[in-house]
């Protein structure tokens, strides 16, 4: 009996082992080779100063930037409340929030009429922290960029195209524009003005 509960402690040691170490490190093998940036936060600098990690949203609200999706996750992007509202398209409460943000958003883009707002501009994303907005709601948003950075559209909107990322192998997903990266390709273009 002893000697069959000691095999079974060390089985259970051996699996503890196995599932706690080594598979860790084998996810991390993984991430080394096949992941983006080796596995590690995709950091964004700006004249050789971090300033975000570009798969987490970040909140802009002046003018002279493009504005990514809201977020539900507290103040801001805070990713320790990462998630959901689980409030549904019935929930007044919700509905108001939206009719809250279209203003805000009518107001800041006033060339815009109420039915040409994207969606993804006045509703959070699942995490609340997504950093990408489409290049459609980008495209939406360079007459105001431009017009606060005394920038022609022009420039503005060849940027815009620049940081526009395709989808995964041409096949996984959609287009995207990461608003932390535009932005910081907008402060370099004003440095360079």
């Amino acid at each position: 009996m002893i000697s069959t509960l000691f095999k079974s402690f060390k089985l259970t040691v051996a699996f503890c082992i196995l599932f706690s170490v080594c598979y860790i490190f084998i996810l991390w093998i993984f991430a080394q080779v096949a992941g983006p940036n080796k596995g590690n936060a995709d950091v964004v600098e700006l004249n050789g100063k971090i300033v975000g990690a570009a798969n987490v949203g970040q909140t802009f609200t002046q003018d002279i930037y493009f504005w990514g999706r809201p977020s539900c996750a507290g103040d801001g992007y805070d990713a320790s409340s990462s998630g959901g509202s689980n409030k549904g398209p019935s929930n007044e409460e919700y509905l108001a929030e939206v009719e809250s943000r279209i203003d805000t958003f009518l107001v800041h883009h006033p060339y815009l009429k109420r039915g040409e707002v994207p969606a993804e501009m006045v509703t959070a994303s699942g995490s609340g922290l997504d950093p990408d907005i489409s290049p459609k709601a980008a495209y939406v948003q360079v007459q105001r960029v431009a017009a606060a950075r005394g920038l022609s559209p022009e420039k503005v909107m060849a940027l815009v195209s620049a940081n526009t990322e395709g989808s995964l192998l041409g096949l996984f997903g959609p287009e995207k524009v990461n608003v932390l990266k535009l932005n910081v390709a907008l402060e370099k273009a004003a440095m360079n003005k």
